[in-house]
């Protein structure tokens, strides 16, 4: 049971000396429940503490928070995960490009402000950051005000994505496509079959296309 009078920093796992996730995730629920924006102001507060476990714990009950369908709750903080992303914590990065992600269908036009920075981060960044970086392409793109200039983006990870990736991201691009950009969308991810090592990846990929002939 959370003990609803203490400091949020005292439930995270690191206050606890646990080493799992399970308090950040509880946490996260319980800040989704009773919707304690003092509690997510204060976590956001200390994604600057000097302590990097507090730090990373803080993230987590963030992203989580924005993953598990309360996205509005961090929404206002777009801002500070813009900015986290050139931080040197890899995992405060990959994270704060999962809380983006989560929020990208709210906070779309605060994001395509910092479009070059999302970028930058997924050439450089981690497998979780490339991964949550393509969902914000794909959620951007689905938007008419935004799809010209972020779509080529998009089709551009498509196209240089590791193999075993594209399964993945193509399911992930299928909000951005319409009837103006199916044709190329499907020729890009059918001409990268060949590279695929497995058939359940082949399947996806067909699953993606007969998805979006049906569809669009």
């Amino acid at each position: 049971m959370i003990n609803k009078d203490l400091s949020v920093i005292n439930l995270i796992a690191t206050s606890l000396n646990r080493k799992d996730e399970k308090p950040n995730e509880d946490l996260a629920m319980e800040i989704i429940r009773s919707k304690r924006v003092d509690w997510i102001k204060e976590l956001v507060e200390n994604l600057e503490n000097r302590d990097t476990n507090i730090q990373n714990d803080c993230i987590k009950v963030l992203y989580e928070i924005g993953e598990h369908g309360a996205a509005g709750l961090i929404a206002p903080y777009c801002s500070v995960f813009g900015d986290i992303l050139q931080s040197k914590n890899n995992r405060l990065v990959w994270g704060a490009m999962t809380a983006l992600d989560s929020i990208a269908m709210i906070a779309h036009k605060e994001i395509f402000g910092i479009l070059p920075l999302v970028i930058s981060t997924i050439n450089k960044g981690s497998v979780i950051t490339k991964d949550h970086g393509v969902g914000i392409l794909a959620k951007l793109s689905s938007f008419s005000d935004y799809s010209n200039t972020v779509f080529p983006l998009l089709l551009e990870q498509l196209k240089t994505c590791p193999s075993k990736h594209l399964p993945m991201y193509a399911e992930k691009s299928m909000i951005a496509i319409n009837s103006t950009n199916k044709d190329l969308f499907i020729k890009l991810i059918q001409a990268r079959l060949p590279e695929m090592e497995k058939n359940s990846q082949r399947q996806r990929i067909n699953k993606v296309v007969r998805s979006i002939e049906k569809k669009v």
